[in-house]
Order: structure tokens, then C-alpha cells, then sequence
């Protein structure tokens, strides 16, 4: 059985794109997520789509970057799938991991796709530093309100109480009034 798996990085993203190489490239099932790829953490269709995935099926994908973005995370996913005899096919890459060559070819896909992950934090980080600079940048909007913090625990709340009305954790809490956790 063929499965797919496509992925965007950002709810404003469309997937139909992939879901149409997916369909054309006959996979039977797609999972599709909205989610980061720099890192494993919440790829929840990636993870069940290992739980469906037996020995002779087929994952397919669009680009190697729709799976992983990093070397060690390409490695741990292909690893994975090689445990569970599963094939991994790319229908804008010539990617076969069953040869020596198309694991190859598969290696430097991750390491292309971990380089340019890596150039995009750091234009992003000078174009931080540049706004900063100039004064446009001042970071995240707080959003812990201190003032209210400090007048609950002023009418006698604890800090539990104090973090579960404000919907915040109790570190927070702490931090803003400046007593040891």
C-alpha cells in the first residue's frame, strides 16, 4: 500500500499542491499537517502514520524537506522505515532507498535541506538585529500581566491560585514576583 505525507510549515500554506503529486503518484491514504519540520516534536500525522506503515509499503512524498529539514531527523525517519521494510519514494526527486546510490542521493537531500533551514535563521536573526538597530524591533508583546500578578498575590492569592486565574504556569508566576520556585 502506498502512503502519502505532505506538509506545510504555516496554517496560511495550502497543501492541495502536494495532495495532487500524492494522488497522481497513486498513494491510497494521505496524511497532511500544518507543522513545523525543523524539529520531530508535534508532526502528529507523521507519527501516525508510522503507527500504520507495515513491511512492503510504500511512504511517498513530494520533496525530502516535506519530511525533515535536518540530517539527524532525515536519518532517524529513513532508519525507521528501513526497520519496518517500508520504501520511501519522492515524486519530484529521484530518491530509492533500496540502492547504495539513492542513499546517497538521499544524504545530500538532508544536507541541502539542513543548510538552507540554517541560512533562513540567519537572515532572519540579522534582519532582527538590523530592526532592533533602528529601534522597529522590540521582540514578543509580554504576555504575562505584571501588574495584575502583583495585586492578586497583594489580596492574598498564592501563586498556584494566582497562575491557574490567569491561565499562566506557576514559574511565571514566581518569576514576576521574584521569589526562588
Amino acid at each position: 500500500m502506498k502512503y502519502g505525507y505532505a506538509r506545510v510549515s504555516t496554517t496560511d500554506q495550502d497543501l492541495f499542491i502536494q495532495r495532487d503529486a500524492l494522488k497522481a503518484a497513486g498513494c491510497d491514504n494521505i496524511r497532511e499537517e500544518k507543522q513545523s519540520g525543523t524539529t520531530m516534536e508535534k508532526r502528529s500525522e507523521l507519527k501516525l502514520l508510522f503507527d500504520f506503515l507495515r513491511a512492503g509499503d510504500t511512504l511517498v512524498i513530494t520533496r525530502i524537506d516535506r519530511l525533515a529539514r535536518s540530517v539527524g531527523d532525515l536519518q532517524v525517519i529513513v532508519r525507521q522505515l528501513r526497520e519496518k521494510g517500508v520504501a520511501l519514494q519522492a515524486t519530484e526527486q529521484p530518491i530509492d532507498t533500496g540502492t547504495a546510490a539513492g542513499k546517497a542521493f538521499l544524504d545530500m537531500l538532508g544536507v541541502f535541506a539542513e543548510f538552507e533551514t540554517n541560512l533562513r535563521r540567519e537572515r532572519q536573526m540579522e534582519g532582527i538585529s538590523k530592526a532592533k538597530a533602528a529601534g522597529v524591533y522590540s521582540g514578543r508583546k509580554p504576555s504575562i500581566d505584571v501588574e495584575r500578578v502583583r495585586a492578586l498575590k497583594a489580596a492574598g492569592k498564592g501563586p498556584s491560585e494566582i497562575a491557574k486565574e490567569l491561565k499562566i504556569g506557576r514559574a511565571s508566576v514566581y518569576r514576576v514576583l521574584g521569589e526562588p520556585t
